[in-house]
């Protein structure tokens, strides 16, 4: 297994070239100058660094060792404690958070170059300070002063970590069924009771206190998702002068054996009258969450980038280095035995599918990055509003297609390895067992595909999605020249597709509300390829204003790879429209026990 490298070339390319991302910062007063171009470049070298040097290292001996259980208490595997409190004291953890309480207050655009390398480096670890991450964003956006002053430093220290506390063994999906109930108490707090599992980072010995963020009902609240209320509930209760109290009845009641981030221990809480307290109002938890989860999908979906670009590392390496037949135009290398695989269209296929997805992943997750920044930072009014709109439509796009891609590149990589990508030594198996999960937390693939599809195009008669086919289009009037032309005239068929095809859907959905689920995961397939399809028109743009200046041959070979999506894998919409067009009929042609 190659040792993995974070991929600095093409992450300052997409920042700095194709997205500019100095000018958007400078560009945003929230921000107030608090980051430019210079800062940026040293904080991702640094990301570098830590992520290659220190956490990379720990990526098989932790999912061979794993998180280990014992009584309630959790073990991580040995260099994970000395490995995150590097990380920890590097300020990583309080990257995007609030400066007031201690955080960098860095922008998404940045965040998510550095969480792709913390993910490329080890899943597992990446976890850990996720999950923490995410809870700081909710407290910090809807907690009182008094529990962010408490909370929030700590946290940003990683001194303390966070997590969020959704699942029950009943319902997941559907969180107004939950149980977990939160009496009021005499002293303004809550009497926290329930169990919930799937908890990433629920116990573990990475941290002095873990602040668990709990989704519960008062014995008052109305039934569904309109009764359920958000409450922050510590391990160790917090002095008046910050130090640590008593354990609050907060306990694991076992950890969960999986098939992979073995490393990231995914716990069973079990809350007995817990000591909490309530953020943002009564009855208004989901909303609370759902600032976390926006942020935490685009995480999760970056998982799948991650691991992305680490089996495709590792695969150009072992392809390079192995060598069987010869190529099918005659011996490339007569004087050894065979040719390297790499010379074999099959393997090529392979690598540049991986290739053309990460490198497309890397763009838009950016994009995404910078819809965020614009919707935080923005203070004209329209300008921020487009981005709050493209934000809540290009979400769930992001972490399923991400995770989808994710696991296809992945089982590519493997592939190319042949027998050696399924045994343990090469790694390219724990890549595929790693990724996997993430088509699956944080909301379901198919869940994200229909919140696309209801919520966030259906319901809204198609408003988001045409503030963003708006956009490319003016893109492609702007870039209209012959030098772009091989990019911007499939994208110009790819967008005309998607409206017509949003339009059907929105169109069948008045008569048949069966249209919005059997549309939803090719719907967003399809947007998917069609968004990538801006972004490698976006990147062409950028590499060919730069190839006078093309010492090492990247931008031709940025280049290469963009004709090769935009030939070989965007035409995968047509297949894939077929099918939404097609309609739900036949999936309702058999009764349940036809099944």
């Amino acid at each position: 297994m190659a040792d993995y490298k974070a991929p600095l070339r093409d992450i300052r390319f997409v920042l700095n070239e194709v997205f500019e991302a100095d000018k958007l910062w400078q560009s945003l007063p929230g921000l107030d100058g608090a980051i430019d171009a210079e800062t940026a470049d040293a904080m991702l070298e640094e990301a570098g660094k830590i992520t290659s040097q220190t956490i990379a290292p720990l990526n098989r001996s932790g999912d061979e060792e794993g998180a280990k259980w014992d009584n309630g208490v959790v073990t991580t595997p040995a260099g994970f404690k000395q490995a995150y409190s590097t990380y920890a004291e590097g300020g990583w953890v309080g990257l995007g958070g609030n400066p007031e309480f201690g955080g960098l207050g860095m922008p998404k655009t940045l965040g998510v170059q550095v969480e792709e390398m913390v993910y490329g480096a080890n899943n597992s670890f990446a976890l850990y300070p996720a999950l923490t991450a995410g809870c700081c964003l909710a407290l910090d956006a809807h907690g009182s002063e008094e529990l962010k002053q408490a909370y929030l430093p700590n946290l940003y220290a990683g001194t303390w970590a966070g997590t969020m506390c959704l699942t029950e063994p009943h319902c997941g999906t559907d969180l107004g069924i939950i149980r977990t109930k939160a009496v009021p108490q005499a002293d303004g707090s809550y009497a926290v009771t329930g169990t919930k599992i799937f908890i990433t980072g629920g116990e573990h010995d990475l941290t002095d206190n873990i602040i668990h963020l709990v989704l519960a009902k008062l014995p008052d609240a109305p039934a569904g998702p309109k009764g359920i209320s958000l409450f922050l509930v510590p391990k160790f209760l917090v002095n008046a002068d910050g130090s640590l109290g008593e354990r609050n009845p907060v306990s694991c009641g076992s950890i969960e054996h999986k098939m992979g981030i073995k490393a990231s221990a995914t716990c069973v809480m079990n809350f007995d009258g817990a000591q909490g307290y309530l953020i943002g109002e009564v009855n208004k938890g989901l909303n609370a969450m759902f600032t976390m989860m926006n942020y935490e999908r685009l995480s999760i979906g970056i998982q799948g980038i991650g691991c992305s670009e680490a089996s495709y590392q590792s695969a150009v390496a072992y392809a390079r280095d192995r060598i069987q037949s010869r190529a099918p135009t005659g011996a490339q290398q007569p004087e050894k035995a065979a040719d390297p695989i790499i010379v074999h269209p099959d393997v090529r296929r392979m690598l540049l599918t991986i290739k053309a997805m990460t490198e497309g992943s890397r763009a838009f997750s950016t994009y995404v990055g910078s819809q965020l920044d614009i919707s935080k930072y923005a203070d004209d009014a329209e300008i921020k509003k487009k981005g709050e709109d493209l934000v809540a439509l290009l979400t769930p796009v992001a972490k399923a297609f991400f995770t989808d891609v994710g696991l296809e590149n992945c089982v590519h990589g493997q592939q190319v390895f042949g027998g050696h990508g399924y045994v343990r030594e090469w790694g390219q198996e724990q890549l595929v067992r790693d990724v996997r999960i993430a088509q699956i937390y944080e909301g379901t693939n198919g869940i994200q595909a229909l919140d696309l599809m209801g919520r966030k195009t259906v319901a809204n008669n198609g408003a988001f999605v045409n503030v963003f086919i708006q956009e490319v289009r003016d893109f492609i009037s702007e870039n209209s020249d012959q030098a772009l032309a091989e990019f911007v005239e499939p994208l110009a068929k790819a967008i005309d597709n998607l409206e017509q095809l949003t339009g059907v859907v929105i169109d069948r959905s008045k008569t048949n509300a069966n249209e919005i689920g059997a549309a939803s995961v090719e719907y967003l397939h399809v947007f998917g390829y069609t968004a990538y399809a801006y972004m490698w028109a976006k990147m062409a743009k950028a590499a060919n204003a730069r190839l006078n200046d093309d010492s090492d041959g990247f931008y031709l070979a940025k280049i290469g790879t963009g004709r090769f999506f935009v030939k070989r894998l965007l035409p995968r919409i047509h297949s894939l429209s077929e099918s939404v067009r097609a309609g739900s009929e036949s999936l309702y042609e058999l009764d349940a026990a036809q099944f």
